[in-house]
């Protein structure tokens, strides 16, 4: 394969797997026989759907994403009423609904999918598995705050969900395939859509866009690593909507509400209405992913469930101007 693929630097990885491994065997000899016990188990309820990752889930990671899903969850309503005054609505339809509009200047297809497991996703795991609970954007006992974990890459459990997302993609119809391919400016989803949209690197464009990133401020993880170093590591991709080398958007001591996140989803709708392409692709994340389907959607309940690690959801898009 000669595709470069983009990759976190050396110097960063060192640093993830170093820290990773120095808490791994501090707490081993605890957790042998619960993570042999945890990662042994198999059920249908474990293994994703047909388009999921076949990589088993374990407990551990089954109820974090209950827990965070929660969290994320809170203030959607809110948000869903407000979008509802904005002169442009946005609805959601299931390809096979029935009710979906044809196609039409005002329609596209649209492939959501969230970036495979990250380092910061592997640590918080690891935390759970030892019975350690922290709060949310508050830096005690909170992995995602660990200032090596700062924009972190995929793990090898991440490169395999997003192979196997490639496989999806391979075997696409033409008409399906993705005219554009957005990206959050994080290395976990560029990693993630450079890889699943490989087929297609030099054939269509690959964009990073500051609005279709996680919610910001407070978790080290998804602190955006400057333009000048992902340009060098992602050749593929444009990065000409990025006004910034440097992440403005973060903030150390808060986070992003979910109005404000809203209002990102909301601008990035927007940009999305303008484009001609017909078929887009987006990598992104479980919170920004969440706010879009609760809080700035028209879609089923059914289309509105957490994204879990190296999923992807196929849906009929149709903007509407009122």
């Amino acid at each position: 394969n000669t595709t470069m693929i983009g990759t976190c630097s050396r110097s960063h990885r060192h640093s993830l797997l170093l820290h990773w491994l120095c808490i791994t065997l501090l707490l081993v000899s605890q957790t042998l026989s619960s993570a042999s016990q945890s990662h042994q188990k198999c059920s249908a309820d474990k293994t994703m759907a047909s388009q999921d990752s076949p990589v088993e889930r374990s407990d551990v990671t089954i109820a974090l994403a209950k827990k965070e899903s929660a969290e994320h969850m809170r203030g959607t309503a809110e948000l869903y009423q407000e979008m509802r005054k904005r002169p442009l609505i946005v609805r959601a339809y299931a390809p096979d609904d029935p009710k979906r509009p044809l196609a039409s200047a005002n329609v596209k297809t649209v492939h959501f999918v969230r970036h495979g497991q990250g380092f910061h996703n592997l640590m918080a795991d690891i935390f759970r598995e030892q019975g350690k609970d922290w709060t949310q954007f508050q830096p005690k006992g909170n992995p995602y705050m660990i200032p090596e974990i700062e924009d972190p890459p995929l793990t090898e459990k991440g490169r395999r969900e997003a192979y196997h997302l490639q496989q999806q993609v391979e075997t696409m119809a033409a008409d399906s395939l993705p005219e554009l391919v957005v990206l959050s400016p994080l290395c976990r989803a560029m990693q993630t859509g450079v890889t699943v949209f490989e087929k297609l690197v030099g054939k269509v464009p690959f964009m990073a866009h500051e609005m279709a990133r996680e919610e910001s401020g407070a978790h080290s993880c998804d602190r955006r690593r400057p333009v000048s170093r992902q340009k060098l590591e992602f050749p593929q991709v444009d990065f000409s909507l990025l006004t910034s080398d440097e992440d403005i958007l973060f903030q150390e001591n808060s986070r992003e509400s979910r109005m404000q996140v809203g209002e990102r989803v909301y601008s990035f709708m927007e940009w999305l209405s303008t484009r001609q392409e017909d078929v887009v692709a987006i990598a992104s994340h479980s919170g920004w992913l969440l706010t879009t389907f609760n809080g700035i959607l028209e879609c089923d309940e059914k289309l509105k469930a957490w994204f879990h690690t190296g999923e992807m959801r196929t849906v009929v898009l149709e903007f509407v101007k009122t």
